[in-house]
Formats: C-alpha cells, structure tokens, sequence
C-alpha cells in the first residue's frame, strides 16, 4: 500500500491526464495508491502548520491495516518525512524532495526571503498564503525558464497534442489552492531561511525531526532548477535522474526514467536500509 502526501495544492501533476498519470500507472503495477488532498484551506485553516500536515499524514496511515510506503514528490517528500516520525511506516520513496535548504544557494534563498517579507503582511491578514505567492517564489527560482516556455509554445500548433499537454500542466501549476498562514510562514521563514531540516532543528510537536530507520530511496534530478540536487537529503540509496523537476514525472522519458524504477523498489519483497 502507498501513501502520497503533498503539501501544495493540487498534487495533481502526480496525475496530470489519463494518459499521463504516475499514480494510474503505479496502480496497474498492483499496488494500491492513496493520494492525499488538502482540498481548498480557508481562514479557519491559518494556524495549520507543517507539523499539523504531517501528523494528519501519520494519523491517516495509522488507520491502515498494515504501515504503507510513502511517496512524497517535492515538500510532499518533506511532509512524509515528518511524518515518518509519528507513524509506523514500511519505507519512503522521495522524488525531487527538498531538505538540505541551504542547497537552493544564497541568490534563490535571498530573493525568496525579499518575497515572503513583502507577501507576508497581506497573508497574515488573509490568514493564508495565495497561489500567486508560491508560483512567485518557484519564479524566482528560475526567471528565464519561465519566459522561455512560453516563447516555446507560441511556436507550437494549438491543436498539437504537445499544445494540449502544456496547457495541461500549466493549469495545474496555475490552479493551485492558497496555503494556511501558519504552513507558509514555517515554509518560507523555518525552510527556506534558516534551514531546520537540513542544520537538524526542525522540530514538530516537540520532537525533533531526523530521517527514519526504514529503507529509504530518493530520486534526484539532474536538470532541476526549482529544487536543485544540492538542496536533497543525500542517501546512499540515490537515484539520479537524466530530467527536470517537472519532467521527470510528466516528461516524455518519464516512465523509463522514474515511473519504472521508483515501482520496481516499491514492489521489491525486501528494501535494503
């Protein structure tokens, strides 16, 4: 059984299209997939921190009849980890996932700090952190890659089926639902600025995060420009792979390349620590 948690709303790039999807391909592997949502938080949601997702994560996985893999793609790696730390678990599997912060470089770090001190009044009185501040942090990132894949598609036919997949992601990137406050401010101040996880001081209801005794892999991309490969945990179990951070899942060369071995380990009868 497979348990993948997210953070940011929607996870969907996990499930992009019916002809496009990891979990819907996993499934025919023969293993049960549960994806978990946070639908769409409101004001009510704002003291909703980080460690609140990742225990409602642990709380899910304690309801099960037996202690599920994680799957966690990007800070939903980060969430199953902690939550790692509250259930019993029978292995993770991280994609693309963020822990040594400190990775992102000082440029990234420094202009997403400027970001947040600029967003975080308005969030604190919405309660929540909008869309439109995350998708301006991941631009941040990587500015030029931004503009460039929009130049790119001017080129494409619209009726072209490279057309329709665009557009498909970039709904998804787009139609992301708000963070609790609570989750943003820990997210950009705790994460981003003074690297918890990475330094070993992140802690969650009092207990101190460290990464668990269970079997562990994690893909790492090589082309990534949201969360570069220094910015991964480093396990002896680590798998680079020959794409982006987007296109590793979505991407064209993303069922060789991920698909196929991330379901090779979470099939395998033993998973070495």
């Amino acid at each position: 059984m497979v348990v993948v948690p997210s953070l940011i709303n929607p996870p969907f790039v996990l499930d992009l299209s019916p002809d496009n999807s990891l979990l819907a391909w996993l499934a025919t592997q023969g293993l049960r997939v549960l994806l978990v949502d946070w639908g769409n938080p409101t004001t009510a949601d704002r003291s909703m921190d980080l460690g609140d997702h990742a225990q409602a994560v642990a709380r899910l996985c304690a309801t099960l009849p037996e202690p599920p893999l994680l799957v966690g793609y990007c800070l939903g790696g980060t969430i199953a980890l902690a939550a790692a730390a509250f259930a019993r678990v029978a292995g993770l599997a991280l994609i693309a996932t963020p822990w040594r912060f400190s990775g992102f470089g000082d440029t990234a770090r420094t202009a997403i700090a400027d970001l947040w001190t600029a967003a975080e009044p308005t969030a604190d009185r919405l309660g929540l952190v909008p869309i439109e501040v995350l998708q301006a942090a991941f631009w941040q990132l990587d500015p030029g890659r931004t503009i460039d894949k929009f130049v790119r598609f001017a080129d494409l036919n619209p009726a072209s089926d490279a057309a329709a997949a665009f557009v498909a992601l970039e709904d998804w990137a787009n139609a992301g639902a708000p963070l609790p406050y609570a989750a943003g401010r820990e997210m950009f101040d705790d994460l981003f600025d003074a690297d918890l996880p990475g330094t070993g001081r992140w802690q969650v209801g009092g207990r101190k995060i460290a990464l668990p005794d269970v079997p562990m892999v994690e893909f790492v991309a090589a082309d990534d420009r949201i969360v570069p490969a220094d910015s991964a945990i480093g396990l002896p179990d680590r798998r680079i792979v020959a794409a982006g951070h987007v296109g590793m899942v979505v991407g064209r060369r993303g069922r060789p390349l991920l698909w196929e071995p991330l379901a090779r380990w979470l099939t395998a009868p033993v998973h070495p620590k």
